[in-house]
């Protein structure tokens, strides 16, 4: 788990609950059942209308990424390019075919399949950026999917805030019904406002991140599969891969 990601909602709904106590005010003036089921349900409505399905249910599976981020070694990976080098040079190409059994990234086992089939350097290059062209597009419609849902969040709070007040008009004439459609109306554009700011787009941003660190190991990967294929010297590779880990 990322805790970093954890403390950070923490501490985010902490200021928001703290700064609410210390103004006097009671935590359960923020809990409207209303204003979230119209904040919440408007925006995700809006999202399903907009995006296809299998890019939705990729995104919300992406979300997870913000807390259990995938496994990413930038280290182990040069590691064992290098080591696959070292094999090629001594006992050849096909040599590596033993290795595939044990790879569980299938970028990587289609990667080396490839350098086994003796493909030579720019074909397994050319495969394999086709590989990572689709998945990063994929991977930025999940991202999109958040950032969307923070777009409309705000806007549908404010469309809250009008019901609230819509009831309050309707309810001028019973002043017992006053302070409920007043709560709403202000509590669903904090919903809105919070939503967006504090859960939407951050998660969005660090989706976005997690993408770009893995197209980087995978750009990693193919440098590496082209120069074993060109047969450069494993000190050679070592040294260029080195550049990829900061």
């Amino acid at each position: 788990m990322d805790k970093l990601s954890l403390f950070g909602i923490l501490v985010a709904f902490s200021g928001i609950i703290g700064g609410q106590l210390l103004e006097g005010g009671a935590v359960s003036a923020l809990l409207q059942t209303a204003a979230f089921f119209i904040v919440f349900g408007g925006t995700l409505g809006a999202v399903m209308l907009q995006t296809p399905a299998k890019v939705f249910v990729a995104g919300l599976k992406m979300g997870g990424w913000a807390f259990f981020t995938p496994k990413m070694d930038l280290q182990g990976l040069a590691y064992q390019l290098t080591a696959w080098s070292s094999l090629a040079r001594k006992e050849g190409l096909l040599m590596l075919e033993s290795q595939v059994k044990n790879i569980q990234d299938p970028f990587l086992v289609k990667g080396l399949q490839l350098l086994v089939d003796g493909n030579g350097a720019e074909k397994i290059r050319e495969v394999l950026e086709v590989d990572v062209s689709v998945y990063e597009e994929s991977c930025w419609q999940g991202a999109r999917v958040w950032e969307s849902a923070a777009g409309y969040s705000p806007t549908i709070g404010i469309m809250g805030a009008v019901l609230g007040l819509i009831h309050v008009m309707q309810s001028l004439g019973d002043p017992t019904k006053l302070g409920e459609g007043i709560a709403v109306a202000f509590i669903a554009t904090i919903y809105g406002v919070g939503f967006a700011n504090l859960v939407f787009l951050p998660i969005a941003g660090k989706l976005k991140m997690i993408v770009m660190q893995q197209l980087v190991m995978r750009e990693m990967a193919i440098d590496g599969l082209v120069m074993i294929a060109n047969l450069e010297s494993p000190r050679f590779i070592e040294n260029k891969l080195r550049g990829y880990i900061s």
